[in-house]
């Protein structure tokens, strides 16, 4: 299954670092004639590949919860068998070991396996190298790729972004490619032109904005060697001279990383193209790589593109900008959320400016993204919080729109976060994502006792369940009516829904509509208009507040309530509290503990609280934070950051947050050692393509609590291979040995468990940590898959699993629950087998 020719040409390359590669590839080209050695940026193709097979997925799958993977389950337990032509048959795959046939498959004429089977099926293929060899692997169209049964990410929107270095050993090489979207995948093997290189795929880079200061732009940097980079520095230097230096992140070996970098201040204003040169350097300056790069200077007045560093990881985010007309502080902010595969870019530009506000477009991350759920939320949030900074404007006229998958981002984070908009605008929208994309894909799992848990951890997206909350905003939709993405019977729910309860909301369907007939689309001037009629008013004007909450982690906060713990994690809260002449009255569900912001209120110095019909006195001149005790409510002096509350909640993707750090064991075998090493860079290389990450990941040797404090940290490896967890997680009332996992006073035994938890970092206030681990080999390889970073999936404090549920899905699931309030697992939620 390989290229004769091209086999010739690595034969020269391989067993030689990547830079001998690089001094000899002039003679190589010359050798062989430049119409022969096809090049990428990054170096020289060494094998495309053509031929390979195809077999179906046949393990459960669904949309909440999606951790199955038969393959994945074959090399877990060492079952797989690679197909070839003598053997075609698989007999251990899938739920039901029901035998299979790998079927063959040739690339056509653009280098694509392509079959509509390939939605629902792996593609297998192998390379035999003459000596090992550090590789680059190029792939597109697959959602994952296993490399010698390590798994890595794939490029499944076809972005054309992934580059993973792997060391290619001596003879067979055996690459899996798991399904995509599209039914296409692609792939080729890259002898990188050097060890260490900047890529200009994938960069996030700026309007140098005239008048303004230095912005922030990020790379790409390959690390084609199996050592970590650190005290790398990036100058960005401008046509005219005019240079930038900074110090940037490490790259832990095997890995491409996106980094961040200065972009210097421009001189001399002017509109147009600007040239700019990216060198990266050593600790002592010596140049390693360059990068030829075309920046647009601008006006700030004019359309332009802003970047920030964001809270999650310290990586480099942007977004989009159409300013008013109208010069000045206290204007409008409209954010505007855009739809599946759109850019942030694109959004702005959608609109005509407007003369009271500006349009700001987030990213999601990404064009896909999180689906404005989870990481795509906090990028909405941290932009409207960016702009509202540079911009000045007026809090009490902000305002939420957006199209199609952006219609859901309206629809959602209008009912997270009720009191930050006057009015949204959901145009060709669907309000609950699950409940739309694929509303059968967990029928399999309904029922399961494990998938009530699921579907808790994952409340936070079901939109109609909180629609009260709509009650704090106006609400205007938009959809067109002959729309064949989104049905109008989404929105038409919608307006029967919001009848039996909303007092204010606008509905137009739009005739002959399609998903986008034109600009107006999104640019539709009642929207406007009814913009203009809006506006939130200040926490001492609302008289009467609704709020409802899936989470604190999520959503704790509206107007002068903020409510810290539940009774029962991430189901459904809900308070309902008006004022009084000299206090607060109302009645609450689900709910343990919570803050009220008296002084917004201007209450008497002798405030009367009366909360589920127990009355209480307070002092108005300052917040009153209640909690229950005993099942009776009582005033107590402030909330306790050594149990749950909002800023440290729980729910195991709340880990990835915070300026988030990888720690990897390195205190195990060779093949733990290996591993864990690699599942910290899969995650960090999913964050990554999925999210526009940049994630720190270092070795447990290398981890110092004060070098990384208050920084939340994921753990991968358990207590007896990580040498970081003594210092983070000794007295957790979860500990994953050799061999047994223990849960308060429950031992689970078997080489075959794994887990994924979240704790509080003990010498933190804020910081959290997450857990990958597993009790042996089996159990360590069942945590491959990484759906927690998915804006969908539901994962609670709490899953210990074993290996089966690779093949059985759900069934392979052994706890799943919530920790208590305290943290513990005796006041805890938890459902067992």
């Amino acid at each position: 299954m390989k290229n004769v020719y091209i086999m010739t040409v690595a034969s020269l390359f391989l067993g030689l670092t990547p830079l001998a590669a690089q001094q000899t590839t002039g003679n190589i080209v010359e050798y062989f004639g430049k119409e022969r050695v096809e090049r990428v940026d990054e170096g020289i193709i060494l094998h495309s590949f053509k031929q390979g097979y195809f077999v179906p997925v046949t393990a459960p799958s669904g949309y909440l919860f999606t951790t199955s993977d038969g393959l994945g389950w074959e090399i877990a337990t060492g079952k797989f068998k690679a197909p070839s032509g003598n053997d075609l048959t698989t007999t251990n795959y899938g739920r039901t070991r029901e035998a299979v046939q790998w079927t063959p498959i040739e690339a056509d004429s653009t280098g694509k396996f392509a079959n509509r089977a390939l939605r629902r099926a792996y593609v297998f293929t192998e390379y035999n190298a003459d000596k090992p060899h550090i590789a680059l692997l190029e792939s597109s169209g697959n959602t994952r790729t296993f490399i010698n049964g390590m798994p890595h990410e794939g490029d499944h929107y076809d972005f054309a972004y992934t580059l993973i270095p792997f060391r290619m050993q001596k003879g067979n090489n055996e690459f899996i490619f798991t399904p995509g979207r599209f039914g296409r995948v692609a792939a080729k093997l890259i002898i990188p032109s050097k060890p260490v290189m900047l890529t200009k795929r994938d960069m996030t880079l700026p309007d140098i904005i005239n008048g303004e200061g230095e912005k922030w732009g990020a790379i790409r940097i390959v690390n084609a060697q199996e050592k970590a980079l650190s005290g790398l520095k990036i100058q960005c230097k401008l046509e005219n001279g005019e240079t930038a230096t900074l110090t940037t992140d490490d790259v832990m070996p095997m890995m491409v990383r996106k980094v961040k970098f200065r972009i210097p201040a421009a001189t001399t204003a002017k509109t147009g193209a600007t040239n700019a040169t990216v060198i990266l350097q050593d600790r002592s300056g010596k140049e390693i790589d360059r990068a030829e790069i075309v920046l647009q200077q601008k006006d700030a007045s004019v359309i332009h593109e802003r970047t920030f560093i964001s809270d999650v990881d310290g990586s480099v985010q942007y977004y989009s900008v159409n300013p008013s007309t109208t010069q000045g502080d206290n204007q409008a902010l409209f954010l505007s959320v855009h739809g599946a595969s759109v850019e942030a870019r694109n959004q702005a530009r959608a609109y005509a400016p407007k003369d009271w506000g500006h349009i700001i477009a987030p990213t999601n991350r990404r064009p896909f993204g999180f689906n404005w759920e989870e990481w795509g939320r906090i990028d909405a949030m941290e932009v409207l919080a960016e702009a509202e900074k540079v911009f000045k404007t007026d809090p009490a006229h902000t305002y939420l729109t957006g199209h199609s998958m952006g219609g859901h981002g309206t629809w959602f984070l209008g009912v997270t976060y009720p009191d930050r908009f006057a009015a949204i605008a959901p145009c060709a929208s669907y309000p609950d994502i699950a409940r739309y994309s694929r509303p059968n894909a967990d029928a399999a799992n309904v029922g399961e006792k494990h998938f009530t848990t699921i579907c808790q951890a994952a409340n936070a997206g079901r939109v109609l369940d909180l629609k009260r909350n709509f009650l704090q905003s106006g609400i205007y939709i938009l959809h067109g009516d002959s729309d064949n993405v989104v049905p109008i019977q989404q929105v038409r729910q919608m307006r029967e829904v919001l009848g039996t309860f909303h007092p204010d909301f606008c509905y137009y369907e739009y005739p002959g509509g399609s998903h986008w007939y034109s600009n107006e689309s999104v640019d539709w001037k009642p929207i406007f208009d009814y913009f203009r009629w809006h506006k939130v008013p200040a926490a001492g004007e609302v008289k009467q507040l609704e709020f409802h909450t899936a989470s604190p982690a999520i959503s704790a906060k509206d107007y002068w309530v903020t409510i810290n713990q539940q009774d029962t994690a991430y189901a459904f809260s809900s308070v309902s509290f008006k004022q009084t002449d000299n206090g607060i009255s109302g009645t609450t569900s689900n709910v343990a503990s919570l803050t009220f912001d008296l002084p917004a209120l201007k209450l008497p110095a002798a405030a009367s609280i009366t909360i589920d019909n127990e009355t209480m006195q307070a002092d108005g001149t300052k917040p009153a934070v209640l909690k229950k005790v005993s099942g009776k409510w009582a005033l107590v002096d402030e909330v306790s950051v050594t149990e749950k509350y909002p800023s440290r909640y729980g729910g195991f993707k709340q880990a990835f947050d915070n300026y988030v750090v990888f720690v990897y064991a390195t205190g195990g075998n060779k093949e733990e050692n290996n591993w864990y090493q690699n599942k910290a860079r899969f995650d960090a290389e999913t964050f990554l393509y999925r999210g526009n990450g940049s994630i720190d990941v270092i070795a447990d040797k290398d981890f110092i609590p004060s070098a990384y404090a208050d920084r939340n940290v994921v753990l991968y490896g358990n207590a007896a291979n990580n040498k970081a967890w003594n210092k983070l997680l000794k007295n957790a009332p979860v500990q994953v040995l050799k061999g047994e996992i223990r849960m308060g006073d429950k031992v689970m035994k078997g080489n075959n468990l794994g887990t994924y938890f979240v704790y509080p970092r003990p010498d933190s206030r804020t910081a959290s940590v997450g857990v990958v681990a597993g009790t042996g080999i089996e159990g360590m390889k069942a945590t491959y898959p990484n759906d927690y970073i998915s804006g969908i999936t539901g994962f609670p404090d709490l899953l210990i699993f074993n290996v089966d549920i690779l093949k059985e899905g759900i069934h392979g699931v052994e706890v799943s629950g919530f920790f208590g309030n305290d943290w513990s697992v005796e006041n805890g939620c938890f459902i067992t087998e």
